[in-house]
């Protein structure tokens, strides 16, 4: 779901900005006074708007690629989680049961208290994730000559014959390092609550789902789009219950770029938001085709960037409904027959459409991922995210 969510900033304008909440509409509008309400400029708001769309690119670019390396690993801290035909059907069911969970605990609970609780839980979670994503990166930064420790986390159940391992976790220094920098990201987060940290937690958060979820093949990510697509659609047309949960979750399940950002700089509070799903749902539809590509071996990533320029145009054309209609949209309503629909018609074009339904995730044969860095040079992923992000601007 993306929309554009209003907080207030001080203490004097929080009662007339609350009374204008609840005198919210069934349609979602605000009904904020003269005084409260915060317009936007046509340069903040296409700033917000270009911000979102390249953070959101991030992810599904760098985690796409890792995901093909990810395939390969041997290591069980990197072994993707595979999604089949049976969880896909039952993704959308089980979403909804959690949304409006969500719904009816914040309903009847305090939601101070109910925020304390995830904030620590994201806490931990963040700090994991981000760390797992800076390693590699790290790994480059340090010089050889750094002295590297081996490390093993190892929790066993029984003893003998019948002793049986819980944890297995191998790491060392330079994993250290990354854990400390994310914990102090993290401490910021819990006691700031800074977009700047949430959004970091974001990024990470939607990157390792990108590469360590896979579906099993083009069928399954069909399904798991499609029954989405009904989800994001009912839950925020049909009634008001994301729009709420989203708006009350204080937890790093969203990316959020302020509108007001060239009046208030870094203390900005007129949010626009995209939620991690409208990313990573797509995302791993998009780093399954660019296995598929690379299982063609061929030197071209057709699929792959089919797919990627039309998560561009179905997110473009989300934000300029929102923007026109001043209402929170349902993403994946444009995104899902985009990022379909483009690899199908280029493949019935190539005439593969029948090989890329059929293909199975573990029987494609990957390419080394070195090749598939060669062929994805750093001039292009710099060349196409540019093009994107200036594209999106001009909105």
């Amino acid at each position: 779901m993306s929309e554009a969510e209003q907080v207030p900033a001080s203490a004097p304008e929080a009662a007339a900005v609350l009374d204008a909440l609840n005198a919210t509409d069934s349609n979602g509008t605000e009904a904020l006074n003269a005084t409260a309400k915060f317009v936007a400029t046509p340069e903040g708001t296409a700033l917000a708007y270009g911000s979102l769309v390249f953070m959101a690119l991030l992810p599904i670019f760098f985690g796409a690629l890792r995901s093909v390396r990810c395939s390969k690993s041997k290591n069980s801290a990197d072994m993707p989680e595979t999604i089949t035909s049976r969880d896909a059907a039952r993704f959308p069911i089980i979403a909804s049961c959690t949304l409006f969970g969500l719904y009816l605990f914040f309903k009847v609970f305090s939601q101070e208290y109910i925020n304390l609780l995830l904030s620590v839980y994201f806490f931990v979670l963040g700090v994991l994730a981000l760390s797992h994503t800076m390693s590699p990166l790290m790994s480059r930064i340090f010089p050889d000559s750094f002295p590297n420790k081996q490390y093993q986390l190892l929790f066993t159940q029984g003893s003998g014959e019948s002793k049986e391992e819980i944890v297995n976790y191998e790491f060392d220094t330079k994993n250290l390092v990354c854990l400390v920098i994310s914990s102090v990201v993290g401490v910021w987060y819990l006691l700031k609550k800074h977009w700047i940290a949430n959004n970091l937690f974001g990024l990470a958060f939607a990157l390792n789902g990108v590469e360590l979820l896979h579906l099993n093949n083009v069928s399954t990510g069909c399904i798991l789009l499609g029954g989405l697509f009904v989800y994001d659609v009912f839950w925020v047309f049909g009634t008001n219950v994301m729009v709420t949960v989203a708006k009350s979750f204080e937890a790093p399940i969203k990316l959020v770029f302020p509108q007001d950002l060239l009046e208030k700089g870094l203390e900005a509070s007129n949010f626009a938001m995209l939620g991690l799903g409208d990313i990573v749902i797509p995302g791993i539809f998009i780093a399954l085709l660019l296995r598929f590509d690379v299982s063609l071996k061929k030197n071209s990533r057709t699929y792959f960037y089919s797919s990627f320029l039309a998560y561009i145009f179905g997110l473009g054309l989300t934000i300029f409904v929102m923007h026109t209609f001043k209402h929170a949209q349902p993403a994946l309503l444009y995104l899902v027959p985009a990022c379909v629909g483009f690899p199908v018609i280029v493949a019935l074009f190539n005439g593969e459409l029948t090989e890329m339904f059929s293909a199975v995730e573990g029987e494609m044969e990957m390419s080394p991922f070195s090749e598939v860095s060669e062929n994805l040079t750093i001039k292009s992923k710099t060349e196409l995210v540019c093009n994107v992000c200036l594209g999106t601007v001009e909105l």
